[in-house]
């Protein structure tokens, strides 16, 4: 299922956020749920002034669904909101489970204490935890789904991330790109001077035959196999086919924890000019 029915996207007011959350509408009009999470007061609020302070902590909170709310309006969509109390990837994973979504949207920056939580540790939590798909907006980037780009290395990450490319490109008539990487470094001893034809052998074929497949579902495709730093690989051919999605999965092959992102996915968010959609299990 390539059209998400039911969103939860992260605001807190910053341009940054308020884009992410106009952009998501792209992907569906008629139930976005716009969340912003403001700090827990862990002192006593039964004290004076303990209620006047709870009010003021989730005072940007409040201010942030105003905005979305207003550009929700301007945009001709109706939004539900949550001003949710507590850490960021909690609660943010907490309502997506509650509410059945099918897609968590975040903005890549902002400056409150919501955007800060979400940089780093958090936002790997937030892809970490979700038990659906996560979207991630870069700041002033549009969700086009005309090219598209499936970094893959063949493991069960990568291969639900292709089940998903091949659904956007069939639904919305896209073209696909998929490349594989041999990162030579992370393989194999710094002494071996080349790549022998049996290293990339695997990878060429399994490229190869996802090729085939996406070709036999009437989608226009085309396969590379590059060698180098994976992430820096995957950028640059983002950068030169002009992609308007990179679709991948949130680990590789290197047996990580569910509950972290793999390096290269990570990196990709991090610096990649196109949203970057993580595919979860």
């Amino acid at each position: 299922m390539a059209r998400y029915s039911k969103i939860v996207v992260a605001v807190d007011g910053s341009e940054p956020s308020l884009h992410a959350l106009k952009e998501s509408l792209k992907l569906s009009k008629e139930d976005v749920i716009a969340v912003s999470v403001a700090p827990r007061y862990e002192g006593d609020l039964s004290i004076a002034g303990g209620q006047n302070l709870s009010a003021l902590l989730s005072e940007p909170c409040e201010r942030a669904l105003g905005k979305a709310q207003e550009l929700a309006e301007m945009e001709g969509v109706q939004i539900s909101t949550a001003c949710m109390v507590g850490e960021p990837y909690e609660e943010i994973v907490d309502l997506a489970e509650s509410e059945n979504v099918d897609l968590i949207v975040m903005g890549r920056s902002g400056n409150s204490f919501f955007a800060r939580a979400l940089i780093g540790s958090q936002a790997r939590r937030v892809i970490g935890y979700s038990p659906v798909d996560v979207l991630v907006v870069p700041p002033e980037a549009s969700i086009g789904l005309q090219k598209i780009l499936l970094p893959t290395d063949g493991s069960k990450y990568s291969q639900k991330a292709g089940e998903r490319a091949l659904d956007f490109a069939k639904s919305y008539g896209g073209e696909l790109t998929i490349v594989s990487v041999f990162d030579l470094c992370s393989k194999v001893s710094v002494s071996v001077p080349q790549v022998s034809p049996e290293m990339l052998s695997p990878i060429q074929e399994y490229v190869a035959d996802f090729k085939s497949l996406a070709e036999s579902q009437g989608i226009k495709t085309q396969g590379v196999v590059e060698q180098g730093r994976a992430e820096q690989k995957i950028l640059d051919l983002a950068a030169n086919h002009q992609i308007d999605l990179i679709i991948m999965g949130s680990h590789g092959r290197t047996g990580l924890d569910r509950l972290l992102m793999g390096s290269v996915t990570e990196k990709v968010i991090g610096h990649a000019t196109c949203p970057v959609l993580v595919v979860k299990l």
